[in-house]
């Protein structure tokens, strides 16, 4: 077991399987694209521990509660590590969080994105520490996500070869 995946288990977190699409959905692009020391992290949402798409759906500041939606950013970071533990092999391969772009379906007036994302940010730093785990980080509201999800999140990461 790697380090990385050690300290998720020892903090009780499972990196789900890939997603499932929703029936007739095809999603012709890959999870993670590796270049070079790269990984460029495609948008992923929450996920059930069956890969389906995780529940609750529906927008932050109306059908959501900013604690509901904090919790579906730390589900989509294990989504994104686990299409990174599918593409790398082994997480401790990551040497540093380069960039994350955090959105979050938002309804009319909602402005705590940055608290939403948190839920990602947090989890990341905590299990990569706070050096490989820094990243710069963007928080925005958006007026619609794909099949209803609170939040989606991309990113990149630099890979030890």
């Amino acid at each position: 077991m790697s380090v990385i995946e050690g300290r998720l288990a020892a903090r009780g977190f499972v990196l789900p399987p890939q997603l499932k699409a929703p029936a007739g959905v095809v999603l012709p692009f890959q999870f993670v694209r590796v270049i070079g020391t790269r990984a460029i992290i495609a948008g992923h949402g929450p996920q059930d521990a069956d890969g389906s798409i995780g529940r609750p759906l529906g927008k932050v500041g109306r059908e959501l509660t900013v604690e509901q939606a904090h919790a579906a950013a730390q589900r989509t970071a294990l989504a994104i590590l686990g299409s990174l533990q599918r593409a790398l092999g082994d997480l401790d391969r990551i040497v540093a969080w380069g960039r994350v772009f955090g959105m979050v379906n938002s309804a009319p007036g909602f402005n705590q994105q940055p608290t939403v994302i948190n839920g990602f940010s947090n989890l990341i730093i905590d299990v990569f520490g706070a050096e490989a785990g820094a990243h710069a980080r963007s928080a925005v509201g958006m007026a619609e996500l794909p099949f209803d999800i609170p939040v989606e999140i991309e990113g990149e990461v630099v890979i030890r070869a």
